[in-house]
């Protein structure tokens, strides 16, 4: 199937569930949601609907878990949609409905999962499709996620193998085109010995994808990655996360600069150091989660031009995470910019050309360049306006979309101006 790192020649863009519906998400949810993005978003660059976490569990209903709750599930242990919530999974389907809908409309499609394998699987000993092992025999029950009771992890054995490559084939069969795993990237409950134990794991979902026969691109969460492990990262996944879960306070987005300034220089074609979601729009309608609930995003329009920015320039992953079929008309103009999303798609070799702070407040810029273009994003992390000494001649403003020409560029309280100029 070739390298894998051809399956994403270009920072993957989409939307996930998981800010607005949390682990409840429902089928008629994505498909309002992908029928959105095919009409308003589609031409743009975005093209991935995923299905975050708990599909697989009838009573999910909010952004908590529930814990050791029964997990719908196959004879050989593969977890498979909860029909109550996905009634076209019915009879063995799957999400392969849902998949061809998606497809359909031009799209991809994709799902989390939770590394491992179900710790109801192992009560229950169930055999593993393809081998002769069963789910007691590759379980480790030490391994087990800080903040979910649904899996364990597994040994380094045959049988390991031969169950995630059991459940990277069914997902192919579906028609999954992305994969994000969940409590890979960092294992917490390791965090006193190794955070990075699970690399085993990932090396196995690299195989089981691999030789699927589809080609399906693996992001791996949570963060923070270790940055020492960038070689392995590369080598094995597409997509990786630099944090925890990002939500929409400047508490949030402000450390966000030094985890940029870290992992500036790995991102290359196929490789791409993952900022986390965009907690924009409509976002937490099921439950109050880092603040009211069913909100628009608590971030400022100008905190919205620092994340947007940054996120762009870096080349991050973008994962819209607000519920689509809501967006306000600002909202909407973020996704529709077509000058922003051509940079992100062609703009390479972002880094951190200056930083003048005090306290944390001050102004940043960042640059990077297609061939075309050199782009300048200037961010002011002070709670109130400042000038920055920055000359620019005949520079088209990217949110703004006039031309600008000026020594000194005015920058409103953590906010950001994203310039473009030709070479």
């Amino acid at each position: 199937m070739g390298n894998f790192k051809q399956w994403a020649k270009t920072a993957p863009c989409g939307w996930n569930s998981w800010d607005c519906f949390g682990a409840g998400v429902t089928e008629k949810q994505l498909i309002e949601n992908a029928d959105y993005m095919a009409k308003h978003l589609k031409k743009y660059g975005w093209e991935y609907i995923v299905c975050d976490i708990q599909w697989y569990e009838p009573k999910a209903c909010s952004n908590d878990y529930n814990n050791f709750t029964e997990l719908c599930m196959d004879e050989y242990g593969r977890l498979i949609p909860a029909e109550n919530r996905f009634p076209s999974s019915a009879n063995g389907k799957g999400f392969k409905p849902i998949a061809d809908y998606v497809h359909s409309l031009g799209l991809k499609f994709g799902i989390h999962i939770m590394r491992g394998i179900p710790r109801q699987a192992v009560h229950k000993n169930t055999p593993i499709f393809g081998s002769e092992k069963t789910a007691r025999q590759v379980a480790h029950h030490f391994s087990v996620c800080s903040w979910n009771t649904d899996m364990y992890g597994m040994y380094n054995c045959d049988g390991a193998q031969d169950y995630y490559n059991s459940i990277i084939n069914m997902y192919a069969d579906w028609g999954v085109d992305f994969i994000k795993c969940d409590d890979i990237c960092v294992t917490e409950f390791r965090k006193w010995d190794n955070p990075y134990s699970a690399d085993y794991e990932i090396e196995m979902l690299r195989k089981a994808i691999d030789n699927c026969g589809r080609e399906i691109v693996l992001s791996l969460s949570p963060g923070p990655a270790p940055r020492d492990k960038t070689e392995h990262l590369c080598k094995n996944a597409n997509m990786w996360r630099l944090t925890g879960d990002f939500w929409d306070l400047w508490d949030h987005l402000y450390p966000m600069f030094d985890k940029c300034r870290e992992w500036q220089g790995v991102t290359q074609e196929g490789n791409y150091p993952d900022c986390d979601m965009l907690p924009i729009g409509r976002i937490s309608k099921l439950c109050s989660y880092h603040g009211s609930q069913n909100r628009m995003s608590n971030f400022t329009k100008p905190e919205h031009y620092t994340l947007m920015s940054l996120w762009g320039i870096f080349k991050s992953p973008l994962m819209i995470g607000g519920n689509m079929p809501e967006n306000d008309e600002f909202t909407l103009s973020l996704l529709q910019n077509e000058e922003y999303m051509l940079m992100h798609k062609t703009a390479k070799n972002a880094r951190e050309a200056e930083r003048c702070e005090t306290d944390g407040k001050g102004y940043i810029i960042w640059t990077a360049d297609s061939e075309e273009y050199r782009y300048v994003a200037l961010f002011n992390t002070d709670d109130k306006p400042i000038s920055v000494n920055y000359s620019v001649q005949n520079a088209y403003d990217i949110w703004q979309k006039n031309t600008v020409s000026a020594d000194v560029i005015e920058i409103e309280p953590h906010g950001a101006r994203l310039l473009k100029t030709e070479k």
